[in-house]
């Protein structure tokens, strides 16, 4: 019973166009044949049945070739009768329309230029029947007919492209945010995973390094690498939450420069001297404050992954209208890692975060050994 009710409201929306055809026709039929007494068949129950056919024929819009096929045949049975010419010819061209709306432009073409001979063949019998008709009107009238066929294709192909681009611009759109939000997952679980996993490494590293001379340091270690461990299993479980579709408020907030403190014990348990030198009261609005975050960790990241038990240097700090985000070690030289086709993914999303935001990054190695990461940043004031 669903399914019935659901199909006749579906046919309803679909058929409303065709009432005012309808509605055309049944008033209209006939003041049109009091001016045409030499018709050659006067109006009959017959002819009201074809108009009202013509008309119906429209109601099936979703299959335009049917429509045209119904009602071309409806009135060229109206025409070839002799019947009076009135509003049924208006439904032909919205059944050409229709058409042309619908399918491409050849195959559109083709069809509605065998309704229009199928129409003329119509008019002919017409004349035929009326001794009084003359052969000019047959031209003006084929000529008429041929001008409103062009025009109805015209308009109905520009209809369709203009509906298939705005679709392709569509796609082309969701195409492109899904591709921006993979491509945000894979930073995210870059900067937190990857982050996590160098850092329970380095944690791992120092238990067994000190473990058979300092079982406390080794259990201190290895404390962290379930604090650590967790931290990262969390931020992995709730970014697949999102992949699946999950609500977006369960997400992880973005932290930011109030994380420095946390991240900075992370780090200090796996073996770094880190100094971290962070001014006061910064005033930063919330994009700004998440990005130096993130360039502060990605770089630590780094720190931890290349350069072994190096001192590091973490300095943030307004210049003038900039906020300046410096990262420097004492480990190795990387810069072939940076420069690498397989390596460098961090840097480069460090870059295109200080880049979104309408700073510049640099990142090298030191003259005299260790690794630089200096982002500058505009920066926004919150009141």
């Amino acid at each position: 019973m669903t399914s019935i009710a659901d199909r006749t409201r579906s046919w309803s929306v679909d058929a409303w166009p065709c009432l005012p055809f309808l509605a055309a026709n049944l008033v209209g039929t006939g003041p049109a044949a009091v001016y045409q007494p030499d018709a050659a068949r006067p109006l009959d129950a017959g002819a009201y049945a074809l108009v009202v056919a013509a008309a119906l024929a429209l109601a099936w819009r979703r299959r335009p070739g049917l429509v045209l096929l119904l009602n071309g045949a409806a009135v060229v049975t109206y025409l070839a009768a002799g019947y009076p010419f009135g509003p049924v010819l208006l439904t032909v061209p919205a059944a050409m329309y229709g058409v042309a709306a619908a399918w491409p432009a050849v195959q559109a073409g083709l069809v509605v230029a065998a309704d229009f001979g199928v129409l003329i063949v119509g008019l002919f019998a017409k004349v035929a029947a009326e001794p009084a008709a003359s052969g000019s009107a047959m031209v003006v009238d084929v000529l008429v007919w041929g001008a409103v066929t062009l025009v109805v294709l015209t308009i109905g192909t520009t209809v369709r492209i203009r509906r298939e681009a705005a679709a392709g611009v569509r796609t082309e759109q969701a195409r492109r945010m899904a591709s921006e939000e993979r491509l945000r997952m894979a930073q995210d679980l870059h900067d937190t995973i990857g982050h996590g996993l160098a850092a329970i490494a380095m944690q791992a590293g120092v238990a067994l390094h000190v473990l058979d001379r300092d079982p406390v340091e080794a259990r201190q270690a290895m404390e962290a690498v379930r604090a650590t461990s967790r931290e990262a299993l969390d931020s992995l479980r709730a970014e697949l939450e999102h992949l699946r579709g999950d609500e977006p408020a369960q997400r992880q907030p973005v932290p930011g420069l109030d994380g420095l403190g946390e991240l900075a014990g992370r780090v200090r348990a796996a073996g770094i001297d880190l100094t971290l030198n962070v001014q006061p009261d910064l005033g930063l609005a919330g994009p700004v404050d998440s990005a130096a975050f993130r360039i502060v960790r990605e770089a630590l990241t780094n720190v931890l992954r290349h350069a072994g038990t190096a001192a590091v240097r973490v300095l943030i700090r307004r210049d003038g209208d900039e906020l300046l985000v410096e990262v420097t070690d004492t480990g190795g030289d990387r810069a072939s890692h940076a420069t690498s086709p397989g390596g460098g993914l961090g840097i480069r999303g460090m870059r295109a975060q200080t880049e979104q935001l309408g700073g510049e990054l640099e990142a090298g190695p030191l003259p005299g050994g260790g690794f630089s990461v200096t982002a500058r940043i505009p920066v926004e004031e919150v009141p």
